[in-house]
């Protein structure tokens, strides 16, 4: 996988021949994007419609933008493994363009899909240590469970909870 730092892409893009995707969700993306970007979330990501539509004839190469570099990561090796050269992801991801105040379109504040999972892990671990004390011992399976499905995050790098979570109408809007 090929990376780019935001000011490189912000180069690139001023000679204009790099397409942008935005793998976040499509409230992420409403909330702050980079303008030109087109909205593909990693979850829906097809590889062989997306090779279909494009026009590569104007595009020098492809970068991949998320919130921090991680999803962006995942799509670019889905489209490298697929044939696809020039194949970006943005260092830093929307983080590090906003870091360096670099031009953004904006929309109304949500709720990051990071927050949203470290509020349902929270959420369901706090839930099967009340219900195990006051309810039956089973429950802390529920919190035991979501620990190990943390642990197995952190490892492999991916979050099903997460995954999950993008999916949910309040994120599709």
């Amino acid at each position: 996988m090929q990376i780019i730092s935001a000011k490189s892409l912000s180069e690139q893009m001023q000679a204009g021949r790099v397409e942008l995707i935005d793998v976040r969700t499509p409230m992420e993306y409403q909330e702050v994007h980079i303008e030109g970007a087109k909205n593909i979330p990693l979850d829906t990501l097809n590889v062989d419609d997306f090779i279909a539509s494009r026009d590569e004839s104007c595009i020098d190469s492809l970068c991949m933008i998320c919130r921090s570099g991680v999803r962006g990561g995942k799509a670019c090796e889905k489209l490298a493994s697929a044939g696809l050269q020039r194949v970006f992801n943005l260092d830093g991801g929307m983080l590090a363009w906003e870091a360096l105040e670099l031009d953004v379109i904006r929309g109304r504040k949500v709720m990051s899909l990071e927050r949203q999972v470290r509020i349902a892990a929270g959420f369901l671990v706090l839930a099967g240590a009340v219900l195990g004390h006051f309810v039956h011992q089973g429950f802390f399976g529920v919190s035991a469970f979501v620990g190990a499905g943390l642990i197995f995050a952190g490892i492999t790098d991916s979050c099903a909870m997460g995954m999950l979570i993008a999916k949910m109408p309040w994120n599709q809007e």
